[in-house]
């Protein structure tokens, strides 16, 4: 029974990973809306959805159990929000392949959280691949000085949205990694509807504070639909599937599913957009998979020898 579980949590990482690669796609149709913007009515959308689910199939909202783990949501829901702030506007700042490569860097993050706040110390072999994943990460920001765009301004702005992605990594390692106790607490519809209500609270509350104004709807539809669509595929269905998958997986083993994303990204980023990669990107990119494969591969066989 166990295996069988783990084999439903990993098809629901699976299946996250691939519905995260439309996250960009749809952002990038929504050039001329703000970031702040984008991720609070994405989470409305996604918020509204789960309600809606939740009614139909006389599910309950366990608001008992919701104040009873409030401040860990609150928490959850922070992190999870400047996640989403962060990622938005590295799509919005720098390629889609740099943004969903940069931003998969998690499971890097989460091995230095570990090691600090659980006191586990990596292997050689993860040394090495975080090693690899630097090189990679370098790579790449050398690759943004040597191009620009049309209006001479590519690498001050991709520099930006590369930055960007590594701080949505570094904040969605802390949010799984603190995720991974509430989930075990709550069942994922219940526990998602809160956290995505919440989070929507902290974006708009910073988006408030950045702005000085509140968050803004589009009403043209050609921009309402790709937002509809953002709620719906990557944060309603993925994002749910993929906190959902912390009930029978490590946080890095979750994080790891998401590697799924930036091939999906960039094929999606070719077809609508026709964003090619540069060989120095690609290369980049490689060289930051590669080496959380490495990182992945140590803590998976960590996991079975014990």
């Amino acid at each position: 029974m166990r295996d069988k579980t783990r084999k439903v949590a990993l098809t629901e990482g699976v299946t996250a990973g691939i519905f995260f690669g439309t996250a960009s796609i749809f952002i990038r149709f929504l050039q001329n809306v703000d970031a702040f913007s984008i991720a609070f009515w994405r989470l409305i959308i996604a918020c509204l959805t789960l309600a809606i689910i939740l009614v139909v199939l006389g599910k309950s909202f366990h608001f008992s159990l919701v104040k009873r783990n409030l401040r860990d949501l609150i928490i959850l829901s922070f992190f999870l929000g400047l996640h989403f702030i962060f990622f938005v506007s590295a799509v919005k700042d720098t390629t889609i392949l740099n943004a969903t490569v940069l931003v998969n860097t998690t499971p890097i993050f989460s091995m230095f959280i570990s090691s600090f706040l659980f006191n586990v110390k990596p292997s050689r072999l993860a040394l090495v691949g975080l090693a690899i994943s630097f090189i990679g990460i370098c790579v790449i920001g050398y690759a943004e000085t040597t191009v620009t765009n049309a209006n001479g301004q590519g690498f001050f702005s991709n520099l930006k949205g590369d930055l960007e992605a590594v701080l949505a990594a570094l904040v969605e390692a802390f949010y799984l990694n603190y995720g991974r106790k509430v989930r075990s607490q709550m069942a994922i519809l219940p526990i998602m509807f809160p956290i995505y209500m919440l989070t929507a609270v902290v974006v708009g509350a910073i988006g408030v504070s950045a702005t000085n104004k509140l968050p803004t709807i589009p009403n043209e539809v050609g921009m309402i639909l790709p937002l509809v669509g953002l709620g719906l595929l990557p944060t309603a269905t993925a994002h749910t599937l993929y906190f959902s998958s912390l009930s029978n997986l490590k946080s890095f083993e979750t994080a790891t599913m998401a590697l799924l994303e930036p091939i999906g990204a960039t094929l999606l980023g070719i077809i609508f957009f026709m964003e090619i990669p540069g060989y120095l990107f690609v290369f980049g990119a490689i060289l930051i998979l590669v080496g959380i494969v490495f990182i992945v591969k140590e803590k998976v066989s960590s996991v079975f020898e014990r």
